[in-house]
């Protein structure tokens, strides 16, 4: 952002420009007097930054130095510059131009012809010392001393200060504007020449504040001060195309979202409002939030790449950042998703929202089964778990508590973590014996096993106290008994978990033993929390010292922390065991046998903190980042044996894609049918890959997925799948009760002789959870009906008929074949059809027709001479009623 309102009070600064000349003007003299930076601009390809000061002059100063020394110094304008603009040809960066606008009213320009060689012309003095600035005056550039450049002016704006210009090269020509009713807005076309300009201007009633053009719209919008925001043609100056009314004030600052067709307007009452351009609507008020002073100076730039205005006032900047359009993606919560985990036993992902919902994915469809809602109330879910057995579910939430819930919805536990105050929960560890949770404090808090015979349960004392210096982000451990513990400011505590005490310290820069605890008195972690804290010894504190002062420079928050379990033999042949990615992007292999930091990478340039997550095999790791972005790395000869020096090479990048529009916040690799699977949650979505380039699926998709079909699962040898089926169900979904699935498989045998109801209860649930294995065991069915069987015998030890035998059918004799199939003709020949005898015509009607048809001689004569008498004697009778009635009116 610059400064381009010159009009109003300029900052002071140190040095005293010319005195006023007679006939000056008074605003004129006032601004020379008092010398500061009225505008700037960035000289783009070429590394350099143009400054023009209030002294009348313009210094160019070299970037690519750590010093900025001024190259050049242009002297001798008859104007302040108060706005500059500049602009180069993505096609070929040595053709450029840098216009500027001044207080007497001259619009004038450089065009550089190879600015990325030399801006202006070094005489051979300065060539030896290339810090030296070299100063040179306006009339040596119209003079044409220097043959990289040549100037562009003109006055037709005659006094009034330019307020703004810039150069278009879609119409090849400078505009500037003023405030004036005459001349508000000049187009200054260049000629076929290049070197002269023709004249095209604008008359706007009361002037304008601010302008924009749209290349692809052709239109240019400018801010008026009578509150009016009016769209142009460029070359029909009479009147505007259209006009934008709906400010109460006068509009200071106008620009174009290009890509969606639409217009940002502001106001000096700090009014914003976005416009339709199409259909000259204003779509959207907002009313910023700012100070009530009338007098400010205001800078108005909308990044439009990432959605983000950025509006100041005076010494205040606010940024207004655009949601993003998720009206067209497919959203698996109706909250950000906050966790994502995978089941390896009922084949199904678990994910988590900030409106405290547990779904369950089956990961075959892609389809819902079921869903917990309201797991904590309002309160955010931040992080979950699974125990060992997979039987249990573990949520931690912002309201201080981790929940333990089984598969059907039913809590078990309540550990309460924060101690009835809210905390932010990053992960839960659960091990054999204990179960710890970290993410808000120094220390680390431990539950354990014996007292989960209760529905709340509260912590107990961590033995090792109080090591990291900052809080504590994440954790891993490595059986039998390795627990290591990342924190914010970089540190990495490796801990005996069986003594509960610390003995190391892992850090970029540095790596330092600890004292044993049993040394130091302990210290009490219960009620205290913050206040306690360890004293470090002089050499700690001169290493914290060091440390923090790095961290400023580069962060190294350990965000996630990885053990490698399949590399076996490092602690005798040595090689990474453990990998760490933290706030700057850096991924980092160590060795906690040997101590040492052997390799890191930077994964993520330029994007903050990364989290990841690695397969069972450790061959490959996925990392994930603030803007969406996925990488998946091989790593499995990465760092495998121990060198002195440490490997800044990164290993080899397999895939990187953006399935994501937003921050990655969990990620979780699987292995299904032989393929690793990648399963990511971001923003309202989790989404599943695959490590080779699959497509990105959506869980909760409208249109179903088989999971073989969308990734090539190969098939697998009938006898392994049958084994894998037979060590799940040994392995199970064990009748537990509520305290079983922490405790130690030797420990179970004490618990089975109490609560038989509840194990009763909990038979009858397991019932219902090993639907997803008897799922697996139906589809593994489905597959062998179809394969086709030799001699040999195969046991189904999941199936009612488990000691079937299936062999190949024997053949059956020949059979002699029946009669209608040996003589076809005989049985199904068609037989010929049979004349039949003519039937004669009847004659026609009016051939037969001997007499005119009377409806008389339908009837006898007796029924006709019948009726005739009737008629006759109704007659006389009605005929003798008359008389008598006319005898009697007489």
């Amino acid at each position: 952002m610059s400064y381009k309102n010159a009009g109003l009070e300029l900052n002071k600064g140190s040095q005293a420009g010319p005195e006023r000349m007679e006939g000056e003007d008074h605003r004129t003299a006032l601004l020379e007097n008092l010398l500061s930076v009225s505008d700037f601009v960035k000289i783009q390809r070429a590394f350099e930054i143009a400054v023009a000061f209030t002294s009348k002059e313009i210094c160019f100063y070299d970037l690519l130095s750590k010093e900025f020394p001024c190259q050049y110094k242009l002297q001798g304008l008859k104007g302040t510059p108060i706005c500059m603009d500049y602009w180069y040809d993505p096609l070929d960066a040595n053709e450029s131009i840098l216009s500027f606008g001044d207080t007497t009213g001259k619009v004038q320009a450089i065009a550089f012809t190879a600015a990325l060689i030399s801006l202006f012309e070094r005489p051979a003095s300065a060539c030896d010392d290339e810090k030296a600035t070299v100063t040179f005056n306006w009339a040596e550039l119209l003079s044409g001393y220097h043959k990289c450049c040549y100037t562009l002016e003109h006055n037709l704006h005659h006094g009034d200060w330019v307020r703004q210009v810039i150069y278009n090269a879609s119409l090849d020509a400078i505009i500037s504007s003023t405030t004036n009713n005459t001349n508000t807005v000049v187009l200054s076309w260049r000629e076929k020449s290049k070197k002269h300009l023709k004249m095209t201007s604008f008359n706007i009633a009361q002037g304008i504040h601010a302008f924009d053009y749209h290349s692809w719209l052709n239109l240019i919008a400018t801010a008026g001060i009578d509150n009016k925001v009016c769209l142009w043609n460029p070359y029909v100056v009479s009147k505007p195309v259209g006009v934008l009314w709906g400010h109460s004030a006068s509009v200071i600052a106008v620009q174009f979202f290009a890509a969606r067709k639409q217009l940002f307007s502001f106001s000096k009452d700090k009014v914003l409002r976005l416009w339709d351009i199409q259909h000259q609507l204003s779509i959207q008020r907002v009313a910023c939030s700012f100070p009530k002073s009338q007098d400010f100076r205001c800078l108005f730039h909308f990044d439009e790449a990432h959605g983000r205005l950025f509006i100041s006032f005076n010494h205040q900047l606010a940024l207004l950042a655009m949601k993003r359009d998720t009206s067209k993606r497919v959203k698996s919560h109706e909250n950000i998703v906050t966790c994502v985990l995978y089941s390896s036993l009922l084949k199904q992902v678990i994910s988590s929202d900030v409106g405290s919902t547990v779904s369950f994915w089956m990961i075959n469809n892609g389809q819902k089964i079921k869903q917990f809602a309201g797991c904590h109330g309002n309160a955010e879910i931040s992080t979950m778990a699974l125990d060992a057995n997979e039987t249990r579910l573990l949520t931690g939430s912002t309201d201080g508590t981790v929940k333990v819930w089984d598969f059907n919805g039913y809590c078990h536990h309540v550990l309460n973590v924060g101690q009835e105050g809210a905390v932010d929960i990053s992960q839960i560890l659960v091990l054999k014996k204990t179960t710890l949770v970290i993410g808000w404090d120094r220390a680390i808090t431990v539950f354990r096993p014996p007292n989960f015979n209760q529905y709340f349960i509260q912590p107990e004392e961590w033995k090792g106290g109080i090591q990291h210096r900052d809080d504590i982000l994440c954790a891993a451990f490595l059986p039998p008994q390795t627990l290591v513990t990342g924190s914010y400011d970089g540190e990495i505590v490796l801990w005996n978990n069986s003594t509960e005490n610390a003995h190391y310290v892992l850090h970029p820069d540095y790596q330092r033993p600890l004292k044993p605890q049993s040394d130091t008195e302990p210290q009490k972690l219960l009620g205290a929390r913050r206040s306690c804290s360890s004293c470090p010894t002089a050499d700690q504190a001169t290493l914290g010292a060091c440390s923090f002062e790095t961290d400023i420079k580069c962060n190294n928050a350990v965000m996630r922390l990885c053990f490698l379990e399949a590399r076996k033999n490092t602690s005798a042949t040595g090689g990474a065991n453990l990998v760490s990615c933290g706030g700057s992007g850096y991924v980092r292999f160590w060795d906690t046998f040997k101590k040492q930091l052997l390799g890191e990478f930077l994964a993520h340039s330029g994007v903050g903190s990364i989290i990841m997550s690695t397969d069972k095999l450790n061959q490959y790791l996925a990392t994930g980042d603030l803007d969406g972005w996925l990488k998946i790395w091989n790593i499995e000869e990465y760092c495998l044996n121990s060198n002195e020096s440490k490997i800044t090479q990164a290993p080899t990048l397999i895939r990187s894609f953006q399935p994501h529009e937003d921050q990655i916040s969990s990620l979780e690799m699987c292995e299904l049918g032989g393929h690793e699977l990648i399963i990511s949650s971001a923003d309202c979505s989790v989404c599943v890959t695959d490590v080779c380039g699959a497509p990105v699926l959506i869980f909760g998709q409208a249109k179903h997925w088989q999971i073989e079909n969308c990734f090539s699962l190969p098939k697998k040898d009938i006898n392994l799948m049958e084994n894998e089926i037979q060590e799940e169900n040994i392995r199970g979904i064990p009748l537990l009760t509520n305290e079983e699935s922490f405790l130690e498989p030797e420990e179970h045998s004490l618990l089975d002789k109490k609560n038989k109801d509840e194990a009763m209860y909990k038979a009858r649930s397991s019932e219902v959870i090993n639907l997803g294995i008897k799922y697996k065991e139906k589809n593994i069915r489905k597959k062998k009906s179809h394969n086709l069987y030799n001699d040999e015998v195969i046991q189904k030890s999941s199936s009612t008929f488990r000691s079937l035998s299936i062999g190949v059918l024997e053949e059956l004799p020949e059979v002699n074949k029946p009669a209608f199939l040996l003589d076809h003709e005989k049985y199904f020949r068609e037989e010929q059809e049979k004349e039949c005898p003519k039937i004669p015509e009847l004659p026609s009607l009016y051939k037969t027709l001997k007499a005119v048809f009377v409806e008389k001689n339908l009837f006898p004569k007796d029924i006709l001479d019948r009726e005739q008498r009737a008629k006759l004697l109704c007659q006389e009778t009605s005929s003798e009623v008359k008389i008598k009635r006319n005898k009697k009116q007489l």
